[in-house]
């Protein structure tokens, strides 16, 4: 809380928020703190009047606050995603009453707010409805670097108003002190729970429709079941319920509390222990079913009335959940279908992020079985791998690779790029890389792999067909193979590598020379009958292999491309002497650095590098040679 110099006999209080799920609770915490004259802030300048003291102001303007803050900070929250200041002003009324003007500020000036009419449409807007309907004057002031949203609250000493009468009881008994005349420790009764009942069904009339708007736009675009509930709970509370609970129904142990709520956040706790203590059980309805007030002073002691209501989406049962206000809550029809509305909406909500979660886990399950999950380090040869891939929340794209031991000195390493990034394109992926693997420990050298390879690509393009029965696209791979033979004690390895479609990998000398080590061929799965040709060649001590995908090749600046003019020789060369971790890192920042744009295809740099020697101690014996 930063206190704020005081202007005009005014009292000032602001708080900083992040932009959060807990921002409105703690922006209603601190609204209530400083009205009730828990938080205190500037004296009054001499020779002013007195400055309205904090802890006069009245209840109903209290909680109308309160309320109408909870709003805005959610507001922001949603639509702006920045910072937020909540101001807090006290000022003299001309009617001897009190007057509260409260700000809330976002850091997002370019972004309208929600409840101004549609310009092209001439649709309201839903979010500041219930600040139109309870405030004298409100309005937005936009600067250049944040927007403030603002609305005023007037209360006569005179005449307290309509806020008054909408004071639900809660507030009354949470806030006021008990009376004179009560016994020690005595509880008191809970006063007439008509203005708790009218209070809900009023602002049901009221604001039911855009309410129901906005839970619908808020909890549509989660897609993780805990922020569902979380959302859903801070929807509910205080507007519809004092507190609130919700359990889901999860594989294998029933139904779990997944969320607890409580007007007053120091009641949270002893609440969840209490519904842990009592799950519910079968024949939760809709239209709500009376369930047992919480005697463990988990929610007020007065006591008061709560409903459980189902979550159910296509007659499946999702869970339950618990609305509790203090009082006798009688539920009116409008009530009763407004809350259904917002089970059933809660309901589709987790549903959707339950079913996203497990397309999102068997797709993680699936991408990680396209990748090695580790890459075999080769005697004498230092290797590395960068791997980007392009879509969003993916770890695997349309690229692989892979690095593994073939038994006798030798080791073999490819990477590859099938054409495509869907989940059709992932399955290839792994059919390839296995399928390398399984010939190559065969015994299958580096031209017989890719004719069988092809062979199989071919067939099976053949046969796939779509989801109707129609012959699928064909699917196309690029891929660069080759093997290693390394002697124990010899520098450098002996080298054997084809292309299939792909760009050819770089041979950097230790004179600087760039040469491409081998010819490229046919894509994999075109021709059935399509040959392959291997160039064998000498890695000697202090020269590189360098190999990549087309997402470095064909990097693009407007008309250019990375590799035009043999750019990816000269990237290679201004690597020259760096290791090989360092070089596969300088390779694909110098793909990052060369277009403007975002990066549009995935990014594989694979390096193998023979460390240098000292001539004087260097052996000549060469390698095994490679079949």
């Amino acid at each position: 809380m930063i206190p704020l110099p005081a202007h005009s006999a005014d009292f000032v209080c602001s708080k900083e928020l992040p932009a959060n799920q807990l921002a409105s609770a703690q922006a209603r915490r601190f609204l209530r703190e400083v009205l009730t004259g828990r938080l205190t802030s500037t004296a009054t300048p001499p020779g002013q009047d007195p400055i309205p003291a904090p802890g006069t102001v009245p209840q109903g303007l209290v909680d109308n606050a309160v309320l109408l803050v909870s709003e805005l900070v959610t507001n922001a929250v949603v639509y702006a995603g920045t910072d937020i200041d909540v101001v807090c002003r006290l000022e003299r009324h001309p009617n001897a009453g009190v007057a509260v003007v409260v700000e809330v500020a976002d850091r997002h000036p370019s972004r309208g707010v929600r409840g101004a009419a549609d310009a092209r449409h001439g649709e309201p807007g839903y979010g500041l409805q219930l600040v139109s309907a309870l405030s004298q004057a409100w309005g937005v002031t936009y600067r250049r670097s944040e927007k403030r949203v603002w609305f005023r609250l007037e209360s006569s000493s005179a005449e307290p108003g309509p806020a008054k009468e909408a004071t639900p009881a809660r507030t009354r008994e949470i806030d006021a002190p008990r009376t004179a005349q009560a016994a020690p420790g005595a509880v008191r009764p809970p006063e007439p729970l008509a203005r708790s009942h009218g209070y809900a069904a009023e602002w049901v009339d009221r604001s039911g429709p855009s309410f129901l708007a906005e839970t619908s736009e808020l909890l549509a675009g989660q897609l993780d079941q805990g922020m569902v509930v979380a959302l859903a709970a801070q929807l509910l509370v205080p507007r519809l319920a004092d507190w609130c609970g919700i359990w889901l129904r999860t594989q294998g142990r029933g139904l779990q509390l997944a969320r607890v709520w409580h007007v007053d956040e120091r009641r949270i706790v002893p609440l969840r222990e209490e519904l842990e203590r009592i799950p519910p059980s079968a024949g939760i309805r809709a239209g709500g079913t009376p369930w047992p007030w919480p005697e463990s002073g988990g929610s007020d002691r007065a006591g008061g009335s709560a409903f459980a209501f189902p979550l159910t989406v296509r007659d499946t049962d999702v869970g339950v959940l618990l609305l509790g206000r203090t009082g006798q809550l009688h539920m009116t029809d409008a009530v009763v279908r407004m809350v259904d509305d917002v089970a059933r909406r809660v309901a589709q909500a987790v549903d959707t992020a339950r079913q996203y979660t497990r397309q999102t886990t068997i797709s993680v399950a699936l991408q990680r079985r396209q990748l090695p999950t580790s890459l075999a380090r080769i005697a004498g040869i230092d290797s590395a791998i960068v791997y980007e891939p392009h879509g969003e929340g993916q770890t695997v794209g349309g690229d692989f690779y892979d690095i593994f031991p073939k038994g006798e000195g030798r080791w073999c390493f490819l990477l590859g790029d099938v054409q495509g990034k869907d989940p059709e394109a992932m399955s290839v992926t792994g059919l390839a890389r296995h399928l390398v693997r399984l010939l190559a420990r065969e015994g299958h050298g580096v031209e017989s792999v890719l004719d069988r390879l092809n062979t199989a690509m071919a067939e099976e393009s053949a046969e796939a067909l779509t989801a109707d029965g129609e012959q699928a696209a064909t699917r196309f791979l690029s891929l660069l193979y080759g093997e290693l033979a390394v002697e124990p004690g010899v520098a450098g390895a002996r080298c054997r590598v084809a292309s299939a479609g792909h760009p050819p990998p770089l041979h950097l000398f230790t004179d600087g020379r760039v040469e491409p080590a081998c010819e490229p061929r046919i894509l994999l799965g075109i021709d059935e009958g399509a040959e392959f040709r291997a160039s064998t060649f000498h890695l000697a001590p202090g020269e590189t292999l360098l190999c990549v995908t087309d997402g470095v090749t064909e990097r693009r600046r407007g008309n250019w491309q990375l590799d035009d003019d043999d750019g990816l020789a000269d990237v290679l060369r201004q690597g020259m002497g760096l290791g090989a971790k360092a070089l596969a890192e300088h390779v694909r920042r110098a793909a990052h650095d060369f277009g403007t744009g975002p990066v549009e295809d995935d990014l594989s740099v694979l390096v193998l590098q023979a460390p240098a020697v000292d001539a004087r101690t260097c052996h000549a014996p060469k390698p095994p040679p490679l079949a």
